[in-house]
């Protein structure tokens, strides 16, 4: 929908004109899958489609959330914006994001009415629930004149994820949401919080997201389960190194003389995926940075294997995609991105070889599965910001 068209949408749910429409883009991760909540390295870029919120102040003194992806209102009292709804309710991103300002001596004293419509695939693992968290909270931020930086409110997207949505985390979702640069991508410690945007100059070659359209649910538990195993290796880890922050911290080298002390054999595998993935992330950015894409492609690819193998969060969906996509000679890379269980594979595909990715890999995937897959070819764009 055009901003022209949503603003229309605003008008007939509410009577009024919106005051403000602001915008917050989806993500895709390069590479670097499930390091961030274990302190490592990350390299999403900012995509041209998000969450669009309108808003306008109401004399009511009640938040109204509508949403044009959901068929139902929200009417919430003033008092009522510290408390979750029910498991699985949308307006919990945008809500547990306002109880954040509200958390930190920001009160509302006034109404808003808020229209909500998105266009990241749901379920499809390019952060459409981040898109929506720091929306939120970018447009709260203004509103209320509370001056937080954008590493502040991907932060607070971060803790609605949390308390109010109940899933475990990272932080990368929401940080690439709020600091994304068009044609770069993020290199991110997570830990420190210390990042970079490097140029993506891919001469010839395109971003090529692939919707498996088998939807990822990153509140199932597996999600969950992962953090848990990756603390207990951690746990483990610290009886022959006590002083051992995150797993991320660790070389290769280094794991592999005191990975004997993970006696849990899912953790040992949690963990070796961890500190590999986070050598592969460092060393995939420098070969970007060398102009090397060739060699960025084979660590997309080694970092699937892991994933596959080590993490086991890709299946049979996001197996196929990748694996097809290999089979193909001007495919440079490709791999799993987001959560896994479901979603994206993310691939880079030489021009001229998109026509061929799409219809070989589509051919085999859907023999397959029975599932029709979707491509987007992608552009890397701007973080949060207030469209005019």
């Amino acid at each position: 929908m055009t901003t022209n068209e949503l603003k229309k949408a605003f008008f007939e749910a509410y009577g009024k004109e919106a005051e403000k429409v602001y915008f917050s883009p989806g993500r895709v991760n390069l590479i670097g899958e499930h390091t961030d909540y274990n302190g490592g390295y990350v390299f999403p870029c900012a995509l041209s489609f998000g969450t669009y919120l309108l808003i306008a102040k109401n004399d009511n003194k009640v938040l109204h959330f509508k949403s044009l992806n959901m068929p139902e209102v929200t009417e919430l009292q003033l008092d009522q914006l510290s408390t979750p709804l029910p498991k699985n309710h949308w307006v919990n991103y945008p809500l547990g994001c306002i109880a954040q300002f509200i958390k930190r001596g920001h009160k509302l004293e006034q109404g808003y009415d808020i229209l909500i419509w998105g266009n990241v695939p749901a379920g499809a693992g390019l952060s459409s629930s981040a898109a929506l968290e720091v929306v939120t909270a970018y447009a709260f931020n203004e509103l209320l004149g509370t001056g937080y930086d954008r590493t502040e409110l991907a932060k607070i997207g971060q803790l609605s994820e949390h308390e109010f949505a109940g899933v475990n985390c990272g932080i990368m979702d929401q940080f690439a949401s709020a600091w994304g640069k068009k044609d770069h991508a993020i290199f991110l410690n997570c830990d420190t919080l210390e990042f970079q945007h490097v140029p993506v100059k891919l001469e010839g070659i395109k971003v090529v997201i692939s919707n498996t359209h088998s939807p990822h649910k990153l509140d199932s538990g597996a999600y969950n389960d992962r953090v848990a195993q990756c603390q207990l290796a951690l746990k483990q880890l610290r009886a022959v190194r006590p002083e051992l922050k995150n797993l991320a911290e660790l070389t290769e080298a280094e794991f592999e003389k005191i990975e004997n002390a993970i006696t849990d054999p899912v953790a040992h595998r949690r963990a070796r995926h961890v500190v590999g993935e986070v050598q592969r992330t460092t060393d995939a950015v420098k070969a970007l940075q060398d102009g090397d894409i060739e060699k960025f492609g084979r660590l997309m690819c080694a970092s699937h294997v892991s994933l596959r193998d080590d993490y086991e969060v890709t299946g049979l969906h996001l197996d196929t995609l990748a694996e097809e996509a290999w089979k193909i000679s001007g495919v440079i890379g490709s791999r799993m991105t987001g959560g896994g269980f479901g979603g994206c594979t993310v691939s880079l595909v030489r021009d001229e070889a998109i026509e061929e990715f799409k219809q070989k890999v589509g051919k085999a995937y859907e023999e397959k599965t029975g599932i029709h897959p979707d491509f987007y070819v992608a552009e890397i764009s701007d973080g949060a910001r207030e469209i005019k």
